[in-house]
């Protein structure tokens, strides 16, 4: 059972997950010969005032 974490910051619409996870999904059936069902993806929405990069905040960089 392939299971994927994407790790992306919040904003996204349901259409653009939608098309993500769709995209994932068919990726991984092609390349790991596994059905569709067998997929799990968990979807990480993550505020940029929780992440920092280069000693600053992202929210206020």
């Amino acid at each position: 059972m392939p299971t994927v974490h994407i790790h992306m910051y919040e904003g996204r619409t349901k259409e653009q997950k939608r098309n993500l996870v769709k995209n994932v999904t068919d990726a991984i059936v092609k390349s790991l010969d596994v059905k569709p069902e067998a997929v799990t993806i968990f979807l990480h929405e993550i505020s940029k005032e929780n992440v920092a990069k280069a000693g600053k905040i992202v929210a206020e960089a």
